[in-house]
């Protein structure tokens, strides 16, 4: 399957990204950057026991139907 150069809602890696601001990161203020790397660390780490999250947040319904 084939991407366009530039097409950030065909690449599964940033619907995680996207998830994980929109549910733990956004709307905050840090304090400084270790403050910042830390909760993307509690994100990443709450996020990763959620296999099913992933799975559905990574897979695109078209995609699948593509791929069949």
């Amino acid at each position: 399957l084939l991407l366009p150069p530039y097409a950030p809602e065909l690449n599964p890696q940033e619907n995680i990204w996207q998830y994980l601001r929109q549910n733990y990161l956004a709307n905050r203020v840090f304090e400084d950057r270790n403050a910042i790397i830390n909760a993307c660390c509690r994100a990443w780490n709450s996020l990763i026991e959620q296999k099913d999250k992933i799975a559905s947040i990574a897979t695109r319904s078209w995609a699948l139907q593509v791929m069949s």
